[in-house]
């Protein structure tokens, strides 16, 4: 990197509420050019990992963002190996257009943070947390106060209820939720699909579609209403 440019970064892109978070920040950060999001997504449908966000909306957020997106495409269920190897060879060619760091929404929880530094650890490619030990309580609000708006995708059974699906990601959600509910499903208690953020031109409406579940999850799909 030349001195004085600013380190080109790549996102990554979950398509939810933390992720949508940190592309807003490192954009107003001088240190940072924001050069294109980074996704994981299912083999077949192009479905957007845990979140289950369907292909046309992930679309329809790039291009609210107005940047590149680099896809990984992974079976599912993917084994390991599978997902190291196809996250090293997209490191690489993040690398190859000039693009020398990467950054991640984690919050809090050690072990994922220290899995993706050993995961990358020999690529060459930096890896930023820019959010890393805020307190979720403040960043929550400090999310809805900023003009983020998302929708409750997924939710553990164990967590909370399947109602809660749909509902927005707003201060009426964040008081029903149980005390030990981390506000910003650090536990993986919740996910979100992200409608607006301020680094979005236009804000997506979405519509309901199918609920479905496992032994663990329950999910509500959305679409994008054109």
């Amino acid at each position: 990197m030349v001195d004085g440019a600013r380190q080109k970064v790549a996102v990554a892109w979950s398509s939810g509420k933390d992720s949508a978070w940190l592309l807003s920040e490192l954009m107003q950060d001088e240190r940072y050019e924001v050069a294109a999001l980074l996704t994981t997504v299912r083999e077949g449908d192009g479905s957007v990992g845990i979140h289950g966000t369907s292909r046309d909306v992930l679309y329809a957020q790039v291009a609210a963002i107005g940047l590149p997106l680099y896809e990984v495409s992974l079976p599912w269920p993917c084994p390991n190996e599978d997902y190291e190897q196809r996250l090293r060879d997209c490191a690489y060619l993040l690398l190859g257009n000039d693009i020398t760091a990467l950054a991640f929404g984690d919050l809090q929880l050690a072990d994922i943070r220290e899995y993706r530094e050993k995961l990358f650890a020999d690529t060459g490619l930096d890896l930023l947390f820019p959010l890393w030990q805020r307190d979720t309580g403040e960043l929550a609000q400090e999310m809805i106060a900023g003009g983020l708006q998302a929708v409750v995708c997924c939710v553990q059974h164990d967590r909370l209820p399947a109602e809660l699906l749909g509902r927005r990601f707003d201060a009426e959600l964040l008081s029903a939720l149980p005390e030990d509910v981390d506000h910003c499903g650090e536990s993986g208690e919740f996910h979100t699909i992200v409608t607006s953020c301020p680094a979005m031109s236009v804000e997506l409406e979405l519509e309901r579609c199918e609920m479905h579940a496992d032994d663990q999850h329950s999910w509500l799909d959305f679409s994008e209403v054109e």
